[in-house]
């Protein structure tokens, strides 16, 4: 029915005020009652394998990618279409607009999306408030933390700090997001120096914690290769507990939708289809040439079973999808754990 009916609709719409009109009518369709356990009837995969990692149990292996929910406001929701964990954020210590619109615009020729949204959220105390609220049995949570856009660079610490301190009674895992494309200079914090700095002071302050929580580092798919071996070597260095592969793309290379098109929207990041087979090709890299066996979630370009399957194919443990839930709608994690 999605696909056939909902989607045209959908797609007709400005891309972000149909996600806000997604939103309202999930959170407006769960308040009847028996919604939600009919959801999990129809959505939730049979027999799916579990897998358990970093002390966790995940009920399957298919998350939701950060972006999707940032403020936390459907988490309990969409978790009733199947999800084994759901990635809130990316979130920033106060509250901020994020780019100016339009900023999210749709390549159906591709099956993808540009964004360039900003990491706009309504801040980490906002977010905390709604993570309070009872947890639907099995659900696992990550917080997705970045800095705000005003913050300058050698002042970015501080803010992952602040971030991880407030979430870390309410979720499972952690992941620091120094790969967007869309806040200006962000990505510099991806080089060696600043993202180990980061890193080991993100771990010194959980090893503080009565109960610790697995770190993360998500990446760019834009990242080269002596870019990868430095990842690597600082993953086993700060001894994180894995990676996320990978973020949007800033490559606009053997796209279907026209170049002028293309250029006509300008600077974000692309996801979807036409960065899957870069993300493949980052996952097999980072195992082929690590020398300890980190975790790796994968995310890009997971629209069909086979697209699964070859991300655990290549090395991943966990899969997200973010782009094909848009695509392909409610029914994608039982179709691709069918």
């Amino acid at each position: 029915m999605y696909r056939s009916l909902l989607k045209p609709i959908f797609f007709s719409l400005d891309p972000e005020k149909a996600h806000h009109l997604t939103f309202n009518l999930i959170s407006w369709l769960h308040r009847i009652p028996g919604v939600g356990a009919l959801n999990r009837f129809l959505y939730r995969p049979k027999n799916a394998e579990s897998v358990n990692l970093w002390g966790l149990h995940f009920p399957n292996r298919i998350g939701l990618a950060a972006g999707f929910d940032k403020d936390g406001k459907l988490y309990r929701e969409l978790h009733n279409y199947g999800f084994g964990f759901i990635e809130v954020g990316t979130i920033t210590p106060k509250a901020q607009p994020g780019n100016p619109k339009p900023r999210l615009f749709r390549l159906p020729a591709d099956e993808a999306l540009i964004n360039r949204m900003g990491f706009n959220n309504g801040g980490v105390e906002e977010l905390v408030e709604r993570l309070k609220a009872p947890r639907p049995k099995g659900l696992i949570i990550g917080g997705n933390i970045g800095k705000n856009k005003v913050t300058p660079n050698e002042n970015a610490l501080e803010d992952y700090r602040i971030c991880r301190k407030a979430l870390h009674p309410y979720v499972d895992y952690f992941v620091v997001n120094v790969s967007s494309p869309n806040t200006p200079n962000l990505r510099d914090l991806q080089e060696k120096e600043p993202l180990k700095r980061i890193l080991n002071s993100l771990k010194e302050d959980d090893a503080q914690e009565e109960v610790s929580k697995p770190i993360l580092l998500k990446i760019a798919p834009d990242l080269s290769d002596s870019q990868l071996d430095d990842i690597i070597e600082i993953v086993e260095e700060t001894q994180i507990a894995g990676l996320i592969a990978t973020n949007t793309t800033i490559d606009r290379s053997n796209l279907q939708t026209p170049d002028s098109q293309v250029e006509a929207i300008g600077a974000g990041g692309l996801s979807g289809k036409p960065v899957k087979n870069r993300s493949t090709e980052v996952i097999r890299y980072l195992k082929q040439n690590s020398k300890t066996d980190f975790p790796i979630i994968a995310v890009g370009g997971v629209q069909r079973k086979e697209d699964y399957l070859e991300k655990l194919e290549a090395g991943a443990t966990l899969v997200q999808v973010y782009t094909g839930f848009i695509y392909e709608g409610p029914g994608l994690v039982k179709r691709l754990l069918a």
